[in-house]
């Protein structure tokens, strides 16, 4: 039962998600990445807090895919907001 439940609010989340970023004007699809981004960086903090504790074997997995996944993002949001800001400096 609760898997249903479970299922519903990530389909949920994906609809709103695809219909909020489809609303959102091209200027503003960078900024938005770097605000996903920052918000990447709690992911870490969750995905660590996991990976580290002792639960079953495919938890302490998927947590350490999280760790990796979540910091590449991060990391990659910034190089890429680093880049757009540098657009705009004088030269």
């Amino acid at each position: 039962m609760t898997a249903i439940y479970l299922l519903f609010i990530l389909m949920l989340a994906i609809f709103v998600g695809f219909e909020l970023i489809r609303k959102v004007p091209a200027t503003l699809h960078t900024p938005l990445m770097s605000g996903a981004n920052a918000i990447s960086g709690i992911t870490v903090l969750g995905a660590i807090s996991i990976a580290g504790k002792g639960y079953e074997e495919w938890a302490t997995w998927l947590g350490a895919a999280a760790v990796l996944l979540a910091t590449i993002n991060v990391v990659g949001g910034y190089m890429v907001t680093d880049r757009m800001l540098a657009m705009f400096k004088k030269r």
